[in-house]
């Protein structure tokens, strides 16, 4: 169950990431969540023990970062326009530190 819970939220977490995605010249200049990039990674670090875990570059440049603590399980996501500002998209807590291998997938040629 608490596998299954942690699905839903990383694909809702995913849909918003994308949905931010598409919205993000509005985001980046009316969010109160949005700061020099600097800045943000420092407070995630200091508050929260987060670190970066993964990324991804998007369209128009923006760059799209997980961070994560080991220690505790808190996670964000982040986005980060060209010029540096970046955005908290989602966060929540019970992060885990998979690295999964692709599936079989059966070949009929």
């Amino acid at each position: 169950m608490l596998k299954k819970t942690f699905e839903i939220a990383v694909l809702n977490s995913a849909a918003l990431a994308i949905l931010t995605l598409m919205a993000l010249p509005a985001v980046a200049q009316t969010s109160n969540n949005c700061a020099p990039r600097d800045q943000v990674v420092k407070r995630l670090a200091e508050r929260y023990g987060e670190s970066r875990q993964s990324i991804g570059i998007g369209q128009r440049g923006v760059v799209m970062e997980t961070f994560a603590s080991a220690d505790t399980g808190s996670w964000t996501i982040t986005i980060t326009t060209p010029g540096g500002v970046t955005c908290l998209v989602a966060s929540g807590q019970s992060f885990e530190f998979l690295a999964e291998a692709l599936p079989v997938v059966d070949s009929d040629a």
